[in-house]
């Protein structure tokens, strides 16, 4: 039966959200994006920052009022006081500044995609286990009210039997640009396919069974536009595309027997959905500001409410669920040839 309304977005009582001392690793543009958020929208302290220069990790500090910065990562690690580091370095950093992190035994929330591959993505499994602390990917969208709903109505049964999913997110950058970059493992998947793939397993509830690429390189090197057809156990289907060329709409359509959910691009952001009962036409819809990178706070509260709870594991977004997103990008870089340079 069609729902008569949308579902509320759930969040925790602010009683049960902890003010954590936070450590930024990698000052960079999501960085300062992140840290607008916990400025504006949380209690969480922002206690260090760490860079690779002094004189870049003290204007991250001085913008942000933020009291200690370093040019090395062990002496920020080396704080006693810190209860959790956020890794906002390049990809191919994200595995070893993790790592160090867990090491220092410290929680750490790692900018997605968790690691370069599902074998480095294991290890930080690993290692977070051995030492009962949270490691969590910062896949933000999984976290922030819409993908909520999302959550509810897929659980309740709205959408009915899922067979098909549509979804693309393409961007257009200039050949200069970082994501065209061999040495920091450029390409459309790691940055753009990454919510493909994620939103692919959140709506299947499972990692797909048959996984077939296509691809176009941009360099010799580095990927430029990745197409694929995920088929799942249950039956659905999911149509996905990226592409470092152009600007694509970046929506999504989630096809169920008895209603279809239609997203707004980007499908992932803070945006507007529909959903549309198969018969009789009846429609809901969702509308909220497209505050986009706004609502980054929700993964610091999340985060901060697992370690409130004695969680080493999102519910929300599991490592498991992290390691199953990364299995499947190996699968398709394999399909399309794509080796990073720290797999060779």
């Amino acid at each position: 039966m069609f729902t008569a309304v949308l579902p509320v977005p759930r969040r925790p009582a602010d009683r049960d959200i902890p003010a954590l001392r936070w450590g930024i690793i990698g000052p960079g543009w999501i960085a300062e994006r992140f840290a607008q958020a916990l400025k504006t929208h949380t209690s969480q302290k922002l206690l260090a920052v760490s860079a690779r220069s002094q004189a870049k990790a003290r204007a991250f500090a001085e913008q942000w009022r933020i009291p200690h910065a370093f040019d090395d990562a062990d002496a920020l690690l080396a704080m006693p006081e810190l209860d959790a580091v956020y890794i906002a370095t390049p990809h191919n950093h994200h595995f070893p500044d993790g790592l160090r992190a867990l090491k220092a035994s410290k929680h750490v929330l790692i900018e997605k995609p968790l690691a370069l591959n599902a074998r480095e993505g294991a290890q930080l499994q690993a290692e977070a286990a051995v030492r009962n602390l949270l490691c969590m990917e910062a896949m933000w969208c999984d976290f922030t009210p819409k993908y909520d709903v999302l959550r509810q109505l897929l659980q309740d049964g709205a959408l009915g039997e899922l067979h098909t999913l549509i979804a693309d997110h393409g961007e257009f950058f200039t050949p200069d640009h970082r994501i065209f970059n061999y040495a920091l493992a450029g390409g459309p998947m790691l940055d753009l396919g990454s919510y493909l793939i994620a939103f692919d397993i959140m709506v299947a509830g499972d990692k797909p069974a048959q996984i077939m690429a296509t691809g176009q390189p941009a360099t010799d090197e580095v990927s430029g536009q990745a197409s694929m057809l995920l088929k799942h156990a249950g039956g659905m289907h999911a149509l996905l595309n990226t592409t470092l060329f152009s600007n694509t709409p970046g929506g999504a359509i989630i096809a169920g027997r008895d209603a279809t959910l239609v997203l707004d691009g980007q499908f992932y952001a803070p945006g507007n959905f529909t959903l549309t009962s198969s018969q009789n036409k009846r429609v809901l819809r969702w509308e909220e500001s497209a505050n986009r990178y706004d609502q980054l706070y929700h993964e610091a509260e999340h985060f901060a409410w697992c370690i409130g709870q004695g969680l080493n594991q999102s519910p929300l977004r599991s490592l498991d669920t992290s390691l199953m997103t990364l299995a499947v990008m190996d699968d398709v870089r394999q399909q399309l040839g794509i080796v990073f340079k720290e797999e060779k």
